[in-house]
């Protein structure tokens, strides 16, 4: 219960870069206008409406109605879509790694490398960022860090997910799909407005499939990879004059699945006990089949039960000169479940141990923010933030005795309290009509503290008598000025050329553990660690990137270019470690790493009904320093999830077929090798490149409301590991499926 309630072919990149227009965040936008331009896209990357081909910063957007027609329901589904982009759903959450920069600790400890929002509402757990899409406006991805407007653990980018506001317009949506799996979906909008002040909207959806995991254990229970969410959110907003309106949202999700969704690594690789994994073949099926029998337990069946709501306002004022902006949010999220691990002790010999978690996690954030009109000579906006995240868990390990433990391993921790304050500002000096100057600066204080304890218990109920409390304390303050330098300047009235000088922050952390002459949930500390063993520093990085972006043959093709150079310091890496004779999750600060890339994307209509898109990601991303050991060193390795380079192709096509209009659309990714690297264990993971392929099929007749849409995805029905951890344990990626989706609007 819970606490309450292929590699990559090279001819073909080499042709690309020459014959195609690779795609930008703008001409990633499938509507076109009359006349068959690209048409342009609105975004807030800058905190402010712009145009994103005026926009100076490295970025993506996929709008809702692209969401919809590939078929991509959640963060984790943009994966493939996005340059120099990877967002997995990991056991633990989503795993979100931008131009080779990553984060593994998604422990109540960790903090993410890129930050995720939803409707500019920054959400803390990973556990709690893969909810479904629901009636959504756009996705914007920023690339680079974007520490001076959007804070610390930005060093990465920014996910924001955009919701569609309450129009003017009595509107509304219903679709119900089906598919391979057992998948079925229905979800609905309406939009109300109630008079000239007030206008309401409301979405639902409801999305079920059953498990891609075959199980082969010898036991009746379903594994994961399966789907039972339900979501909803309310939106109210209210224009009180023609200078002042506000914003209100409520949303809530609940996901019903199994964390069961793990294979052992051995489904992929060969020689891991020699310290070199070697990937092997095997059909999709026997990767996604389960046959790992413990043999010093027998499985239950797993489950997992996910509950996150919130409630945000959004004020916004216009005072003249100036406009006020504030943006609250209160968010809970509770999250419990069973799961049944491959756990690896040594090389060729893994127990079966079952893990209990209940967390419980109510986070508050309030931004205030007044910006000038962009009209002037100098514009500017400034602003203060403020958040508190409150965490308590309890995590309980069983079947550890053949490596010395009692029958619990048991974490209970709380409360885990992490505060973040910070004052920010940016201006732009208009030199000329066309040349921009941009400076911007943010400082920021982070306090965080944990109480919790490390039990080696013979029975569920901690015994003093009994049993041992290793006590985890810890308290850390840090602090932080990121700052931001910019030009960019007008070539002509279409092309944008930019340059950026910035800096991002992770803020550090703890481990497990306490220090001497401490203590916690009144038990003094027994074996106190150094400061230095205890804490990790903070995570930094200083960047420096060159951006082009542009409009041309009137309006039908789109060119962006983005050039690249990270200099990356204390990055943050995290596994597990046998500490004291018990294994701990430790992060730890390693050394020094190197980012420098290039990214070109754009589009181009050579007629109003057909449409060529496609990205190339050049990416150089590894360590320039770092020892996990103490005594090997990776240095020259590459980061994790940084191929050296990708390749995204799309054409869509439309024809006027017996009344109607069938369009047919193809996009495909390739990829080069990449590594998913386990310090602690000294293991490098090759993951082979590999092309993957999604096709749709749609008709909508000549002026009816309804229409049809056939999709398949990874048609090629080839797997590979989206994560590997310490023990072992691989999540597998999706194997090929299809649906039919019927949608209808009035």
């Amino acid at each position: 219960m819970s606490n309450r309630q292929v590699r990559s072919n090279l001819t073909l990149l080499a042709a690309a870069v020459s014959g195609l227009l690779p795609f930008g965040a703008a001409a990633q936008e499938t509507s076109a206008v009359a006349d068959g331009q690209i048409q342009e896209v609105l975004v807030t990357a800058q905190r402010l409406v712009a145009p994103e081909s005026k926009t100076p910063v490295a970025m993506s957007v996929i709008s809702g109605a692209q969401l919809a027609k590939a078929g991509l329901d959640r963060p984790s589904d943009l994966a493939a879509r996005l340059p120099g982009v990877y967002l997995n759903g990991a056991a633990d959450g989503l795993r979100i790694t931008i131009r080779g920069v990553s984060n593994a600790d998604a422990t109540d400890k960790g903090e993410p490398s890129a930050a995720f929002m939803l409707d500019g509402v920054y959400i803390a757990r990973p556990h709690s960022q893969n909810g479904d899409f629901l009636d959504v406006d756009r996705v914007e991805v920023l690339r680079g860090p974007q520490g001076t407007l959007y804070g610390r653990n930005t060093t990465a980018g920014v996910v924001n997910v955009i919701s569609n506001a309450p129009g003017k317009t009595l509107e509304g949506a219903v679709g119900a799909e089906l598919g391979t799996f057992g998948a079925r979906k229905a979800d609905g909008m309406l939009n109300v407005p109630v008079n000239d002040a007030l206008a309401l909207r409301a979405a639902v959806s409801v999305k079920r499939r059953d498990s891609l995991l075959r199980n082969a254990q010898g036991t009746p229970h379903e594994l994961g990879l399966d789907r039972d969410d339900r979501s909803a959110r309310l939106s109210a907003k209210f224009d009180f004059n023609a200078d002042a309106s506000l914003l209100l949202r409520y949303d809530r999700t609940v996901q019903h699945d199994n964390n069961d969704v793990i294979v052992p690594d051995t489904n992929f690789y060969s020689g891991i006990e020699t310290g070199n994994p070697a990937w092997r073949g095997a059909s999709t099926t026997e990767r996604l089949t389960n046959s790992f029998v413990p043999p010093n337990a027998v499985p239950e069946q797993g489950h997992s039960r996910r509950d996150a709501q919130g409630l945000a306002a959004e004020l916004t004022w216009n005072l003249g000169p100036a406009t006020l902006h504030y943006l609250g949010s209160r968010r809970q999220f509770d999250h419990d479940f069973l799961v049944n691990y491959y756990y690896r002790i040594v090389p060729g010999f893994a127990l079966g141990v079952r893990q209990f978690f209940d967390g419980a996690y109510d986070q508050d954030s309030h931004e205030l923010r007044i910006a000038t009109k962009d009209t002037g000579r100098v514009s500017a906006q400034a602003g203060v933030y403020w958040f508190r995240e409150d965490m308590t868990q309890l995590a309980t390990f069983r079947d550890l005795e053949p490596i010395g433990l009692p029958p619990y391993y048991v974490f209970p921790t709380g409360p885990v309290v992490s505060k973040s304050r910070a004052v920010f500002g940016q201006a732009t000096w208009r030199v000329l009509d066309t040349l921009r100057l941009t400076a911007g600066a943010r400082y920021t204080q982070d306090d965080k503290s944990r109480v919790g304890a490390t039990n080696l218990q013979f029975g569920p109920v901690f015994n003093p008598a009994t049993d041992l409390a290793l006590p985890n304390a810890a308290h850390l303050e840090t602090s932080k000025t990121t700052w931001r330098l910019g030009i960019d300047a007008d070539l002509n009235p279409s092309t944008l050329v930019y340059g950026v000088l910035a800096t991002g922050y992770k803020s550090g952390g703890f481990n497990d553990g306490c220090l001497a002459d401490s203590g916690a949930l009144g038990v003094a500390c027994p074996a106190p660690v150094a400061e230095s063993a205890l804490v990790y520093r903070p995570e930094t990085l200083k960047s420096v990137e060159l951006g082009f972006k542009s409009r041309f043959w009137a309006n039908r093709a789109s060119l962006n270019l983005a050039a690249y150079r990270y200099d990356y310091g204390n990055l943050q890496l995290s596994g597990v470690e046998m500490e004291n004779g018990v294994p701990r999750y430790v992060t730890r600060n390693a050394g020094v790493a190197s980012v420098k890339g290039l990214e070109i994307e754009a589009a181009v209509k050579p007629v109003a009904s057909a449409r060529f898109s496609s990205a190339l990601a050049f990416t150089d991303a590894h360590y320039v320093d770092y020892t996990p050991d103490g005594l090997h060193s990776w240095a020259g390795y590459k980061l994790d999830r940084a191929p050296s380079a990708t390749l995204t192709l799309g054409y869509e096509q439309g024809f006027g077929i017996g009344g109607g209009t069938v369009t047919a659309g193809v996009f495909s990714r390739t990829s080069r090798d990449y590594t998913i690297g386990i310090p602690s264990k000294l293991l490098r993971y090759r993951i082979p490149g590999r092309t993957e392929t999604d096709l749709s099929l749609g008709y909508q007749p000549l002026g009816a409301p309804w229409s049809l849409l056939l999709r398949v995805r990874n048609l090629q029905d080839k797997v590979e590991p989206v994560n590997i951890d310490s023990f072992g344990m691989t999540v597998p990626s999706e194997p090929r499926t299809v649906s039919l989706r019927m949608d209808y609007r009035f």
